[in-house]
């Protein structure tokens, strides 16, 4: 029976034992690479008495589409992702300076404030600068913890841009990557399962790990992350599993 296989199928990730699923959505593409180093045995003669295969390796890639905090961490750092903790960024919200004292503005998300990113002149584009104390005109200062920014008066009533990270509270995830101890690395079973013309071809890695996590960002496309890694045997020595449904060949 002749099979082809077309397209990239599915990815999922799941804990070793198999347990907790996890698909890997928009896959882009995805690959496999079995390789070995090859050891030969040479004479007198110009070719080899003998060939073996000496140490393998089991390299993996897959793309995606589909942006989540939570595969990246399951995959690749293993820490703690929190929910409803998303950070978003606030870009140019356009706010006055006060005509009189205290020259005041409070940011609109200022109770979930996290990052002040600048500060412009909504007339002229320009930047203030941002100074720990002491505001003279062209400056400003801002308060983390309560989202409030001070100005001078020399710039009261000025038509001001602010820009900001704030924590939503209620939506998303946020992870904290933290310094881990060196040999810390999750481990998880990868399977690539693909079916085309009633045909199903798949591939299981018993225990799975990843060295690379790529995330480029473009100027006219989508945002593909990048995973990699290898395989290795597992508690049971198992290594791999390939079934197809064609098992004779063809062409």
């Amino acid at each position: 029976m002749t099979q082809y296989v077309f397209g990239t199928g599915q990815v999922f990730a799941t804990n070793v034992d198999g347990t907790a699923p996890m698909r890997i959505g928009a896959l882009q593409d995805v690959s496999v690479d079995f390789s070995g180093d090859i050891k030969e045995l040479y004479g007198q003669y110009q070719f080899a008495l003998d060939v073996a295969r000496g140490k393998t390796k089991i390299e993996w890639k897959a793309a995606s589409g589909n942006i989540d905090v939570s595969a990246f961490n399951n995959i690749f750092f293993n820490q703690t992702v929190e929910a409803d903790d998303e950070l978003v960024q606030v870009f140019n919200e356009a706010k006055t300076v006060p005509a009189m004292t205290t020259y005041t503005v409070t940011a609109s998300n200022a109770a979930g404030f996290f990052q002040d990113l600048g500060v412009y002149y909504a007339a002229s584009g320009l930047p203030l600068v941002q100074v720990s104390s002491g505001v003279t005109a062209g400056h400003y200062s801002v308060n983390p913890a309560t989202g409030v920014y001070t100005f001078a008066a020399g710039d009261a009533s000025a038509a001001v841009l602010l820009n900001y990270l704030y924590e939503t509270g209620d939506s998303g995830g946020s992870l904290e990557i933290t310094n881990q101890l060196m040999g810390a690395t999750p481990k998880f079973r990868l399977v690539l399962s693909q079916l085309y013309d009633a045909k199903a071809f798949t591939l299981v890695l018993y225990k799975a790990v990843s060295d690379k996590l790529s995330l480029p960002l473009k100027q006219d496309d989508y945002l593909i992350a990048e995973l990699s890694g290898n395989a290795q045997a597992d508690d049971a020595g198992r290594i791999a599993r390939i079934s197809t449904t064609s098992v004779t060949g063809g062409g």
